[in-house]
């Protein structure tokens, strides 16, 4: 251990971190054209899970205390980065890319074992404890695996029980993804509650904006949302329109008119 108090993730985020692995490699044994390509994305199913295993590779990296450059901390540098990758490393085939995302999730949570759960890292979309690293790869899988499942057919595995274990992350995570533009001179003070549990709270003060895991005391805005559309929603995966013409977002308090425009100040990464 490098010091400090070892690394203790959420109850069942290893499992859920593991589980999601297995579950995206079967998909993807299972596929019959990794040149198939993914709705909503410009990459097939085997860039994809190329993708998947070298940012598994990378946050095993970043767990083990190495420093890696990875874009500049913007969606758009990381994007950038992402396509850089991508196109020096040539594998594509399903069964070894399935084989590379479980083996280095796993190696992902070696390295945190051990490890001093007070150390921050820097990683591509900030710095962050090895928890929270633990947050963000299985967020970056749930997103990933949601597309996979999409192109090929299939059932996704994203849940309620393993979005309530991205929330460390997704907080964490959200003034990096604000939209400036969007969010110029916005003063209010929201919370977001998850159904079934989960919680927390975004604050704007002339545009800048802060999340805290502690709703604000008087919010403005309380916005209720079904859990796999929240992180659906967040990830740029589901039109919030949409989900709020089928009643899984819903908004009230004192300005509930402003709960609508809640997606508009953030760009997914």
């Amino acid at each position: 251990m490098t010091g400090g108090r070892p690394t203790e993730l959420p109850e069942g985020l290893a499992d859920a971190i593991r589980t999601t692995a297995e579950e995206i490699a079967e998909l993807l044994r299972g596929a019959p054209d990794t040149g198939a390509p993914v709705p909503g994305l410009t990459w097939t199913v085997g860039e994809v899970a190329a993708h998947l295993a070298q940012a598994n590779a990378l946050m095993a990296e970043l767990a083990a205390g190495r420093t890696i450059g990875h874009g500049d901390g913007t969606p758009q540098s990381i994007a950038a980065a992402n396509e850089q990758a991508l196109a020096a490393f040539g594998e594509r085939a399903a069964h070894p890319l399935a084989a590379m995302i479980v083996e280095q999730s796993a190696a992902c949570l070696d390295a945190m074992a051990g490890r001093s759960g007070d150390e921050i890292l820097m990683t591509p979309m900030g710095p962050m404890n090895r928890a929270v690293l633990g947050s963000y790869l299985l967020t970056h899988m749930l997103g990933h695996g949601y597309d996979l499942a999409r192109a090929l057919k299939r059932p996704h595995m994203v849940d309620r029980a393993r979005v309530a274990l991205t929330l460390p992350f997704m907080v964490e995570a959200m003034p990096r993804v604000a939209d400036a533009a969007a969010a110029a001179g916005l003063n209010a003070r929201y919370t977001v509650r998850l159904w079934g549990g989960g919680r927390f709270g975004v604050t704007f003060v002339d545009g800048a904006v802060t999340a805290d895991h502690r709703p604000p005391g008087r919010p403005d805005c309380t916005i209720s949302i079904e859990p796999v559309t929240f992180l659906l929603m967040a990830l740029g995966r589901c039109a919030p329109m949409g989900a709020m013409a089928r009643g899984r977002v819903l908004a009230w308090g004192r300005k509930p008119w402003i709960g609508p425009r809640f997606p508009e100040y953030f760009k997914a990464p």
